[in-house]
């Protein structure tokens, strides 16, 4: 297993590669926050609590896509064998009770402040991402948002172009956007004429505090939560931002790093625009011991959905990085 640095110094000194973000990378900040074990036990799933909980309990996960999966499975079955109505509405909203769930959740455990996370661990994380000519990310969390505009910060010159311009509200094209929020985020939000993202402006309200002012009044941040491949990139093709991000990673050429990702099946629209575009090298991280069964799978699954006669598919050790210093 290389590590991050020799990864790096294999590319031609002309070539920038680009990067894909996933949960990894905000677990490296803080595990204790950023997984799907504490986000169940700090949700609340309404009057359907108890259903979903034991749903959770029996299937034996703490994955929201995963039970999603299990509900969308036995709506397709009662659906075919006209089972009772009533039966299949609640299971149809249990499917959006569980979605609203995780938004709420993620929005009511997120750190409240950018001063949360270390001046140094920002210095870290934009040094980091300053050697990436493309920055995607599927997380919904607002790590990466706050580090990339940070100021006063090393690297001085590091500068990133979201697409957002005046009233933030999203321009696409036309711009020099570089960064590319695939599944949506908790500070980008539909107002039914505009893509627009929330910031920290005068009116001195945090993000997240917006974003559960929101949530209080029935308003969702433009967050893709669906529990198949095929459902998320339906969702994303009905989402103008969304498409136009996941278009640039169509036409993504060169180099491609992923870290933190566990290339899980659900994901594997993601893997599959990659796999369609003109990328020549994929660089996929491992946490841990490569030889364990979990680690086996991404690395088994990696191969599976992007090796191809014009991409080959390489492994670096997560930890190398060092993301967050």
């Amino acid at each position: 297993m290389i590590s991050f640095q020799e990864a790096i110094d294999s590319i031609e000194d002309d070539e920038t590669p680009s990067i894909l973000l996933a949960n990894g990378f905000s677990q490296a900040w803080n595990v204790d926050i950023f997984n799907y074990a504490n986000l169940f036990e700090a949700a609340n799933f309404g009057r359907r609590d108890v259903a979903l909980r034991a749903l959770f309990n029996e299937i034996g996960t703490y994955d929201f896509e995963r039970v999603m999966k299990y509900l969308v499975a036995a709506e397709t079955v009662l659906t075919i064998y006209a089972a009772d109505q009533h039966l299949i509405d609640c299971i149809k909203e249990d499917q959006e009770e569980l979605k609203s769930a995780l938004i709420r959740v993620i929005s009511e455990t997120h750190p409240d402040r950018p001063n949360e996370v270390g001046n140094h661990q920002y210095s870290a994380v934009r040094a980091f991402l300053s050697g990436f000519k493309e920055v995607f990310t599927l997380n919904y969390d607002l790590l990466f948002y706050w580090a990339r505009n940070m100021r006063r910060l090393a690297p001085e010159n590091y500068r990133t172009d979201d697409g957002f311009r005046q009233h933030e509200t999203w321009v696409g094209k036309g711009t020099s956007q570089n960064v590319h929020f695939l599944h949506g985020g908790l500070h980008i939000y539909d107002n039914g004429s505009d893509i627009k993202k929330h910031t920290f402006a005068e009116d001195g309200i945090s993000i997240i505090d917006k974003v559960r002012n929101n949530l209080e009044l029935g308003r969702f941040p433009a967050f893709v939560s669906e529990p198949t491949a095929e459902k998320k990139k339906s969702r994303i093709e009905r989402n103008p931002y969304l498409n136009f991000c996941f278009q640039k990673l169509a036409n993504l050429s060169g180099v491609l790093f992923i870290y933190g990702h566990s290339m899980d099946e659900n994901d594997k629209h993601v893997f599959d625009c990659i796999k369609k575009s003109s990328a020549r090298v994929v660089y996929v991280s491992i946490y841990g011991d490569e030889h364990s069964d979990a680690n086996t799978a991404t690395r088994g699954n990696a191969i599976r959905f992007l090796d191809s006669p014009n991409i080959e598919v390489k492994f670096f050790q997560a930890e190398s990085a060092a993301v967050w210093g």
